[in-house]
């Protein structure tokens, strides 16, 4: 049933929140303006007073999500602090965590074609995230010797890389392929091995 009763104040965000439900029913592509104001029980028009079009709405979306992506980012970098591995793996988790609780912002972020560099605030939202993921790679590459280790930016994107590939693949619900492990155990174990094949993790353990 469309809400009602939002006033000026609030209707961007209600647009906002309108747009992300429709993002995980339909797809980015799969609804259109008037959907989205129309879920939000307002009238087409009133979006064109925040938004310029569908991306923007779309892209607004993103850049709230990369915003929670990189808060709780955040969180589990420290939670997992003074250990440089705690910290490490736990950013990891939270990626997987993050697509689970948010499918919206996450399609809006990574499956809409919008560009983060779209605008300024959403390339800076985007950064954010990216800096914790590599801060916490550099405090765990200082172990490795200068002349074989790899430079933070890589390091993290390797593992950006497996996380995201763990999430497309294995963690979409009905859309994810199918396997005997969780997608847990298979971005622990990928992790696992990335590590022990930088000397970070003994063979043994």
């Amino acid at each position: 049933m469309p809400k009602q009763g939002y006033h000026h104040g609030n209707l961007r965000q209600a647009l906002v929140e309108a747009a992300l439900a429709l993002i995980e029913a339909k797809g980015p592509a799969g609804f259109t303006l008037s959907e989205a104001a129309k879920d939000a029980g307002v009238t087409p028009a009133a979006v064109y007073r925040h938004f310029v079009g569908r991306e923007d709405l779309i892209a607004e979306a993103a850049r709230q999500g990369y915003a929670i992506f990189a808060d709780l980012m955040e969180h589990a970098y420290e939670s997992g602090q003074p250990s440089a591995l705690a910290s490490f793996e736990a950013t990891g988790r939270a990626y997987l965590a993050f697509a689970r609780r948010y499918p919206g912002h996450y399609i809006a972020m990574f499956e809409s074609g919008i560009a983060p560099n779209r605008s300024s605030a959403l390339s800076d939202a985007a950064s954010r995230a990216a800096r914790v993921l590599e801060r916490a790679a550099e405090g765990l590459s200082q172990r490795i010797p200068p002349e074989k280790r790899p430079p933070p930016q890589m390091f993290s994107a390797h593992v950006w890389a497996m996380s995201h590939g763990v999430v497309e693949l294995f963690a979409r619900g009905e859309v994810g392929a199918k396997s005997p492990f969780s997608p847990e155990d298979l971005l622990e174990s990928g992790i696992g091995i990335y590590l022990r094949g930088l000397g970070l993790i003994p063979p043994d353990a």
